[in-house]
């Protein structure tokens, strides 16, 4: 079959989530030549197809995207289905050039310019921003095959609620934000285990007063002082990497309150039961893997990543490949760059850099 026309754009943007939002927010006040690529068959899916009761971990009034503050009440927590739609009616208000349903499949270099390919279109780009996250293959250890089959296994990407669990006990491996809000709502109904490196937990409840005085300057604190660009903020994200955010809604005291019993790592199974660390089996019928995602970017035909599979850059800006750029990753340039209401300075400083480079060569294609 021949391929369908291509087409040529200043800037392609690869996903229509917040990141790629803002970043197509400050291209369009330039009136600048881009298009959006997303996989999702409508704007925000990502956020749709989460958990039923997930909210996110930041108020309101620091969820909003450039140009648009997030309709809700300043000091409440968004669900997910709430930041969807104002995902897509952002999109809409501010008429960015989305493209839905495309999945790309594979970006190169060619005379000059990039190439991304999705099926059999094909787009040409002078500059390409990867709008992805960091967020992609779900990590799941490589015994969890050894399980009985008749245990229900559901990565996080996957649970929705309860009503997925199979009467029996659960376990829930890794004890971070996710992994303690799903394990939660399955106490409620079902003797449950935790699993996984206590990750501590942030001073005060989010929502609480207390907490309304404090997350103005700790938001301030980091967004300007706990970037990369000084020490403490690369010590801290050293730490978060390695050690995980610590909880937010969730207490510790709020595990035992709901008869969750913290168990040590999960090492194996033996006799088709997860085994942890202290030599025990735990007798589940229902396994939920929060043991988070790691970065799957194959389909990219450049030289640009560390051994670990992570975009070699500097605060989204791929200095070995002029006009690429990542944005939306844990840490791009400060402690606020994964959040919604964080990610419009990366995207105002690529999109600014971006639209300033000149182009030594063009692809000469066919434009829309």
């Amino acid at each position: 079959m021949a391929s369908t026309a291509a087409k040529h754009f200043e800037t392609v943007i690869i996903g229509g989530g917040q990141a790629g939002l803002a970043v197509g927010y400050h291209l369009a006040t330039q009136q600048r030549s881009f298009v959006i690529l997303d996989a999702g068959e409508r704007i925000g899916d990502s956020w749709r197809n989460r958990w039923d009761s997930l909210r996110v971990f930041t108020p309101a009034r620091y969820d909003g995207l450039p140009g648009s503050s997030f309709p809700a009440p300043g000091w409440s927590y968004p669900t997910k289905d709430e930041v969807a739609d104002y995902l897509e009616s952002y999109a809409a208000r501010f008429r960015l050039p989305v493209r839905a349903g495309v999945h790309v499949d594979d970006l190169s270099r060619e005379n000059g310019g990039y190439v991304v390919t999705s099926g059999l279109s094909q787009y040409y780009a002078d500059n390409v921003v990867v709008a992805t996250g960091g967020y992609h293959a779900p990590r799941i250890p490589e015994f969890a095959a050894e399980l009985d089959p008749t245990i229900v296994q559901l990565h996080s990407t996957q649970y929705r609620n309860p009503s997925q669990l199979r009467d029996g006990a659960v376990l829930v491996v890794g004890a971070g934000n996710s992994g303690a809000e799903i394990a939660i709502e399955a106490a409620s109904g079902h003797q449950t285990w935790l699993s996984g490196r206590d990750t501590g937990q942030e001073p005060v409840r989010a929502g609480a007063g207390l907490d309304r005085l404090l997350t103005p300057p700790f938001w301030f604190l980091l967004s300007h002082v706990l970037t990369t660009r000084t020490p403490p903020g690369r010590k801290v994200e050293r730490q978060l990497s390695s050690h995980g955010l610590p909880l937010a809604r969730v207490r510790r005291k709020d595990l035992s309150r709901a008869g969750i019993e913290r168990v040590p790592r999960i090492t194996g199974v033996r006799d088709g039961l997860p085994l942890h660390a202290d030599g025990q089996t735990l007798d589940v019928t229902t396994v939920i893997w929060c043991t988070g995602f790691v970065p799957d970017y194959s389909w990219i035909q450049l030289p640009v990543f560390e051994p670990d599979g992570r975009p070699r850059h500097d605060r989204g800006l791929v200095r070995s490949e002029p006009g690429l750029a990542f944005i939306g990753l844990f840490f791009q340039s400060a402690g606020t760059s994964s959040l919604i209401g964080g990610v419009g300075r990366d995207a105002r400083r690529i999109a600014r850099h971006l639209t300033s480079r000149r182009t030594t060569a063009t692809p000469t294609r066919a434009r829309d």
